[in-house]
C-alpha cells in the first residue's frame, strides 16, 4: 500500500501544490516565500518522516497570512488523502518535547473529525518579521483538512523562535507515531464504529 498524494489548490490569493508520502524518511523540498515558515515546515517534516514537496506563491505583498493558511490547508488535504480510510495506524499519540528551555506538549487522534486545541502564548507578536498568530492559523488549518483532532500546549519557554518550533516538532513526532501502521491491527479501521468519519 502506497501512502502518498498530491494536492493543487489555487485561488486568486495563493497557488500551493503539495506531494507527501506518509511513510517516507523526512525529506522535503519547501519554498513559499517566508523564510521562517519554510524553516518550520522542514522540522514538520524531517520530524515527522513525511516527506513533503511544498511549492507556495502568495500575495506576500498583502502579508503572510493567506500563503501560511493555504499551505496548512494542502498539506492537510494531502495528508487526508493519503492516509485514505485510515485503516491500520495507530491513530492516538502524544508526547512532551523539550528544546532548551521550552517544553510544548501535542497529542493527535487521526480520527476523520477535525479539532484543534490551541494553549500556546507568544511573548511578542513576530519572530523576526512572521506574525506569531500565524502559527495557530497554520495548525487550525492543517487539523480542519487533515481531518485529525489536535491539542497543542506549550507548557513553559521564553524564547518565541523555540515556543514556534517545538510546536511543529511536537506535532511532527504525534502525526509520525499516529500514522504508522500497527501490525497487531491487521488492517483493521482502529473504531469499533467501523470507520473514521
Amino acid at each position: 500500500m502506497t501512502r502518498t498524494a498530491s494536492v493543487s489548490r489555487k485561488t486568486n490569493e495563493t497557488s500551493v501544490s503539495v506531494t507527501v508520502d506518509i511513510d517516507g524518511t523526512g525529506a522535503s523540498s519547501i519554498s513559499t516565500g517566508v523564510g521562517f515558515f519554510d524553516h518550520m515546515l522542514d522540522q514538520l517534516s524531517r520530524h515527522s518522516l513525511i516527506d513533503m514537496q511544498i511549492k507556495t506563491e502568495g500575495d506576500l505583498h498583502v502579508d503572510d497570512h493567506h500563503t501560511v493558511e493555504d499551505t496548512g490547508i494542502a498539506i492537510g488535504q494531502a495528508i487526508a488523502k493519503a492516509l485514505g480510510d485510515r485503516r491500520g495506524i495507530t491513530r492516538y499519540a502524544s508526547l512532551d518535547l523539550a528544546m532548551d528551555e521550552t517544553m510544548t506538549r501535542a497529542a493527535v487522534d487521526v480520527s476523520g473529525r477535525p479539532f484543534l486545541v490551541w494553549n500556546v502564548d507568544f511573548s511578542a507578536p513576530k519572530i523576526g518579521t512572521f506574525d506569531t498568530e500565524l502559527v495557530r492559523e497554520f495548525f487550525n488549518a492543517l487539523a480542519q483538512h487533515a481531518g485529525i483532532t489536535l491539542h497543542i500546549q506549550n507548557i513553559y519557554g521564553a524564547n518565541n523562535h523555540h515556543i514556534s518550533e517545538t510546536c511543529f516538532k511536537a506535532v511532527a513526532r504525534v502525526l509520525r507515531t499516529a500514522t504508522e501502521i500497527d501490525p497487531r491491527q491487521a488492517g483493521r479501521v482502529p473504531s469499533t464504529k467501523g470507520s473514521l468519519a
